[in-house]
């Protein structure tokens, strides 16, 4: 599913997408998907389907809610998985020619009612290897406090974030939540597993000061 294509005619299924490829002549390439239409003259660049963050309508954050609530003890951490939605991006060279949404999309608002940004939004349980879903985030919560913490929800920034992929699953960069006063999300660019394969140069996203009430 995720990687490089050869373009030559045949159906590319993406989840719940088709992707249709037509060799036409004068060394063309007919790109369908749904009623997206590109027209491709081959070059260098190569073909690929790459995952993207689930940014949708253009939201900054994946709101993700736990299934159940998470207990954290003071200076414990707690390492495990999280499913996650995920965006598609096709790419001719270095063009991006589409870009789908796979999946049911829910978005929520996230914040005060006045000033609030729409966020993208998934409910998920909490799990010890990565689930059977096509997008996944690894998530360390770390407690530095003296104090028990809980977690229902994870909000971080997404606008522009590196994915990392293997054929059929899609990774968000290593997520780490510090349960400190005002719980504090980083975005850390880093690979989940060092056997992944990035969509582009991993850069952080800046530490995101996550509003809890």
């Amino acid at each position: 599913m995720f990687g490089e294509h050869e373009l030559k005619t045949q159906f590319i299924k993406i989840m719940d997408k088709k992707i249709h490829l037509v060799e036409e002549p004068g060394d063309k390439i007919l790109y369908r998907r749904d009623e997206t239409r590109v027209l491709i003259k081959r070059g260098k660049g190569k073909f690929l389907i790459l995952p993207a963050p689930a940014e949708g309508y253009g939201v900054k954050f994946l709101f993700i809610r736990l299934s159940e609530r998470i207990a954290i003890p003071p200076k414990e951490r707690l390492v495990g998985y999280l499913s996650a939605p995920i965006d598609v991006s096709v790419m001719s060279g270095d063009l991006e020619i589409d870009r789908f949404v796979v999946g049911r999309e829910k978005y929520t608002l996230y914040g005060e009612k006045t000033v609030g940004v729409i966020a993208r939004y998934h409910e998920s349980d909490f799990y010890e290897k990565p689930p059977d879903s096509p997008g996944i985030v690894k998530l360390v919560i770390s407690n530095p406090t003296e104090s028990w913490k809980l977690v229902e929800r994870i909000v971080f920034p997404i606008r522009n974030s590196v994915m990392f992929y293997e054929e059929n699953r899609a990774y968000y960069p290593l997520i780490i939540l510090l349960t400190k006063e005002i719980y504090e999300v980083n975005n850390t660019g880093n690979p989940p597993d060092g056997t992944l394969k990035p969509t582009h140069e991993a850069e952080p996203l800046p530490n995101f000061r996550m509003r809890w009430s």
